[in-house]
């Protein structure tokens, strides 16, 4: 067995089960602390935005210091933080813990894919992101029911000490596991990233991919931060285990992203992203129905485009960019982290208003935009090979 797959699966895992962790709980914090919904939500936004803001840094962090060491202290640093979370009282204590927790998530996420990039052969590259996407999605769906499972029989704070504890034993996993970097070479300057950056603000179809990703993290967290007040009011009236149990619907994205890979090598980046757009789209939709099985399916077929909607972004970075990729994916990162922070907060404006259905209708309005700047400004591009790369950074 290749113990690598296992290590990089173990980190992308380990900082999932944390970062949506209270999406589930929402409706009892806002009972626990006589909140808003735009106030629990900010336990949501206050991690994304962490990570929006700390992600530039972590490329420059990394080059220097080296992956594997960068990874492993991130995962082992986030594992203390969320066991400190637990001694919140307040709601805003919470807040400033889940902020405290999203500054170490960046240089996981990024810094795993780089070492994936530098230290798995093209052959089996692929297998090696698979691995990595599917600690993701299992991490955030275990990390979403577990809490819900535990807050329902104990109580939230407990779930954060026991979510703490995995992930220092996350960080234990992949430091055996994980092979030190072979391939990596130190950077010596900063200078090259930060002109990097500058660069890239002044490319339209890079800012047009960091908006699209901004845009599938917006609804995909818009639809299941404000699906627990729906299911959770009348006539539903879910409890927070089996709201728990919704969020088994993200399990989905174990099939959906390798799916993504296979229809972007056949149709093309763009035409892939708008085939998800639509599915993502038609899913949301679906959750007008008045019944929990049309509420799930809708929640379901809605994460599955959005996953292969962020297939489809992500990899577009990694096209259009032929120098300097780590910091256009820290970009990359920042906007599509601020989108969801903004996902977890804006749409309880329209929520106070017009409940459920006037959510739905932002949702599928910022998916409507998102379809209209591939249209626009995104190439016609298919796979790496096969496009000729637009140069958005110097060498």
């Amino acid at each position: 067995m290749d113990w690598r797959y296992l290590a990089v699966a173990t980190a992308g895992g380990s900082a999932f089960i944390d970062m949506y962790a209270t999406q589930p709980l929402l409706p009892a914090l806002r009972v626990d602390f006589g909140a808003s919904e735009a106030g629990v939500g900010l336990t949501i936004s206050s991690i994304t935005l962490a990570c929006a803001l700390a992600a530039p840094f972590v490329g420059s962090l990394a080059d220097r210091v080296g992956r594997k060491r960068v990874i492993v202290s991130a995962i082992a640093l986030l594992g203390l933080v969320t066991i400190g979370t637990a001694s919140a009282t307040t709601l805003t204590a919470l807040i400033i813990w889940r902020f405290a927790q999203g500054l170490f998530m960046p240089a996981v996420f990024a810094v795993t894919l780089a070492y994936i990039a530098e230290e798995f052969p093209p052959a089996v590259g692929g297998r090696a992101v698979g691995a990595y996407v599917g600690g993701n999605v299992f991490g955030g769906f275990f990390g979403r029911y577990f809490s819900a499972l535990v807050a329902a029989r104990f109580d939230w704070h407990i779930a954060f000490v026991i979510l703490g504890a995995l992930n220092l034993a996350g960080a234990a996993v992949v430091w055996i596991a994980l092979p030190r970097s072979r391939n990596f070479v130190r950077s010596k300057s900063i200078g090259v990233a930060v002109r990097a950056i500058g660069s890239f603000v002044r490319n339209p179809v890079l800012v047009a991919t960091d908006l699209i990703g901004g845009s599938v993290l917006f609804t995909l967290v818009a639809a299941f931060t404000f699906a627990t007040f729906y299911l959770a009011a009348a006539p539903f009236r879910l409890g927070t285990v089996a709201l728990g149990n919704v969020f088994a619907v993200y399990l989905f994205g174990v099939v959906a992203t390798p799916l993504a890979g296979r229809l972007i090598d056949r149709f093309g980046y763009r035409t892939t992203l708008l085939m998800a757009i639509a599915l993502s789209a038609t899913g949301i939709a679906l959750t007008l129905a008045p019944s929990v099985a049309a509420v799930v399916t809708g929640l379901g077929l809605m994460a599955t485009g959005a996953f292969c909607s962020a297939s489809a972004s992500q990899g577009y970075i990694g096209v259009v960019a032929t120098g300097q990729r780590s910091t256009a994916a820290a970009l990359y990162l920042s906007v599509y982290y601020v989108g969801g922070g903004l996902g977890a907060v804006l749409p309880a404006v329209v929520w106070t208003r017009g409940g459920w259905p006037a959510t739905v209708a932002m949702i599928v309005a910022v998916q409507f935009i998102a379809a209209l700047l591939a249209i626009t400004i995104w190439p016609p591009l298919r796979t790496r090979s096969a496009a000729s790369p637009i140069s958005i950074a110097p060498e």
